[in-house]
């Protein structure tokens, strides 16, 4: 199995006749991914990558195609906008690529998703990828495989490094899922590890974090209380001065919360496996696994 995406995901792409979409959006076909519909406003009608209808709503490319997600490529200035489309259209899951949503914007969001049935994961995030079954996102495709190592990170690019490390020493990856790096985002760790913890095909898990904020602290307490399979981590941004942020918008530490070593030391006390340094990172989850 695999969480959120699998085989029979059917993808419709906010943004698809922009740069960003277009090019996106054949990268995940040509790994497999059933793009099924893309949404523009007023530039329904057209048809893009030989095969794929364009509509101006997402309540047009519901009706006529199913899908039963969002992929969401559009600029920051829309992006709330589109994700309250998506909403309304009751599509059950929602990636939102977009980096630089207002975080008034957000807050708007976040209300609406308790209302409704629909799992946003990001925004400013690099996607879902399910191995061998469906890539819903902008990550490079040929560095995954198919295994047993659930991923779930803050950062893109972090992520990369770690699937490639457990590729280079045999182990592949039930699902990847990159949250996103923004305060105010949708699906969070701890969303994503009972998910794991619920999967049969997923054996370990990999947790990437960063300064900033308390996400990892409480998803440490989650681990501690709840996952009963291995755990790895890795904490970025250890060299980080105080008060500065760090590339995400959520990577920026106020007094003593959300410092790396906190972090550290809340994810070794729920007893997962803690990678010193990015290189580490694979090893780190063999010994997880080899501690169970």
């Amino acid at each position: 199995m695999s969480i959120f995406i699998d085989a029979n995901t059917r993808i419709v792409v906010q943004g698809i006749t922009g740069k960003a979409g277009l090019f996106h959006s054949k990268q995940c076909m040509d790994y497999g991914s059933h793009v099924v519909a893309g949404v523009t406003p007023g530039k329904g009608g057209q048809i893009v990558h030989g095969a794929v209808p364009v509509f101006n709503t997402v309540e047009e490319a519901c009706k006529a195609t199913h899908p039963n997600a969002s992929l969401i490529l559009v600029p920051p200035t829309v992006a709330a906008d589109s994700i309250l489309e998506a909403i309304d259209a009751q599509i059950p899951l929602v990636v939102c690529i977009t980096e630089g949503i207002p975080t008034q914007d957000m807050i708007l969001i976040k209300r609406y998703l308790q209302e409704s049935n629909t799992r946003l994961i990001g925004p400013n995030s690099p996607g879902v990828m399910s191995p061998g079954k469906c890539k819903m996102g902008i990550m490079p495709a040929s560095i995954y495989k198919e295994g047993s190592i659930g991923v779930v990170s803050r950062s893109g690019t972090l992520t990369y490094e770690a699937v490639w490390q457990l590729v280079e020493k045999g182990y592949g990856q039930s699902t990847t899922v990159g949250i996103g790096g923004d305060p105010i985002i949708g699906t969070t760790y701890i969303d994503v590890l009972k998910a794991f913890n619920e999967d049969p095909q997923t054996e370990g898990i990999l947790l990437i974090g960063e300064i900033g904020g308390l996400a990892e602290e409480l998803a440490a307490e989650y681990i501690r209380d709840h996952v009963r399979k291995p755990v790895a981590a890795f904490i970025g941004g250890c060299s980080a001065p105080v008060g500065k942020r760090m590339g995400h918008a959520g990577a920026i530490i106020s007094g003593c919360a959300g410092t790396a070593v906190s972090k550290i030391q809340a994810l070794q006390r729920a007893g997962a496996e803690v990678a010193q340094h990015p290189a580490d990172i694979g090893a780190a989850m063999i010994r997880a696994l080899k501690r169970q």
